[in-house]
């Protein structure tokens, strides 16, 4: 009897459940959509909190990339305070509006592009549900950094330009867009495009890579589902350091061939840009000039950038999970 009042309810529950069963089919394309939704939002932030953490190293940096000065710490130092003296203190963050403008949606649509390239390549590869291994893992950064860059190119070589020439030459971001058109030709908008999309393969590639497999080899050996964010500011940071050392050279290509038309070079290739620096600076001081000081900026802002998006995206799903169980 007992047996059989149990069995009768179950059936009951089912019975009951039954009829709602095809209203969870839309439920699930909401939570897809809130699921790319959160992805974005999160890259967004943490894209402009990271960059504006560090904007004054990195106006720096650009500047000594795109000049044929020597770089050292002192140099970089006597330059941030003569423009601090000359042009006030808010001029360090020159530039950072254009960043913004490019790195917010950059950052979104690269956290956003990652996470349905891994879904997709673990749908691939049979990983639905775990970590991918380390070759589709460094495919999925590959791809996001390279998503985003080719849709937001344009938004840097803004930024680029904006950071190095004095604030009388371009008032603002649409007044850089209107001066190239004119002087210099809509395709000067993605000269340096080449190369861009040459560094961020490994860039975003062995970024991506790096920090997914720290937090993995902390899941395993700790136990812990969850990094806490001390050790996410230092997987980012490894993360950071290893992805950017890797590109550097591009990066500094990349810069030279953005800012020629306003630094008096004409750079039409990669190889030619590549020779000319290391004909007049040598190899190491050329190619590699700032790459201590993106050993201190680089680091410290993809570690922000990585853990930002981690956080906000566990605080969203909390939050979006308060309200599904208020509901």
């Amino acid at each position: 009897m007992g047996n059989g009042v149990r069995e009768g309810q179950v059936d009951f529950k089912q019975q009951d459940v039954e009829p709602v069963t095809p209203t969870h089919l839309p439920s699930e394309g909401n939570q897809e959509k809130k699921k790319v939704l959160n992805s974005l939002m999160s890259g967004a932030l943490a894209g402009a909190v990271a960059k504006t953490a560090v904007a004054p190293l990195d106006r720096t940096k650009i500047m000594f990339q795109v000049s044929s000065k020597r770089f050292s710490a002192k140099e970089a130092y006597r330059l941030i305070y003569r423009t601090y003296l000359n042009e006030g203190f808010w001029s360090l963050w020159r530039g950072n509006s254009a960043t913004m403008v490019r790195v917010i949606p950059y950052a979104a649509i690269q956290f956003c592009a990652h996470e349905e390239y891994k879904q997709l390549l673990g749908s691939y590869y049979g990983f639905q549900g775990k970590a991918l291994t380390p070759f589709p893992r460094f495919i999925a950064g590959s791809l996001a950094g390279t998503t985003a860059a080719m849709l937001t190119y344009p938004l840097d070589m803004v930024r680029a330009r904006m950071a190095v020439t004095p604030k009388e030459m371009y008032s603002n971001i649409v007044h850089v867009f209107i001066r190239i058109s004119r002087e210099e030709g809509l395709k000067t908008l993605y000269r340096g495009f080449a190369p861009t999309i040459l560094g961020v393969i490994p860039y975003a590639g062995l970024s991506f890579f790096t920090y997914e497999t720290l937090k993995k080899l902390h899941a395993d050996h700790s136990g812990k589902l969850q990094p806490s964010p001390p050790e996410r500011l230092l997987f980012g940071a490894c993360a950071g350091l290893i992805g950017q050392s890797a590109s550097y050279p591009l990066d500094v290509v990349r810069r030279r061939m953005q800012t020629a038309g306003v630094m008096g070079h004409t750079y039409s290739s990669i190889l030619l840009t590549m020779q000319e620096i290391i004909r007049e600076e040598g190899l190491i001081r050329g190619l590699y000039k700032g790459l201590s000081m993106n050993w201190v900026k680089g680091p410290i802002a993809v570690g922000i950038s990585f853990t930002t998006f981690d956080l906000t995206q566990i605080l969203l799903r909390k939050l979006q999970h308060s309200t599904n169980v208020e509901r």
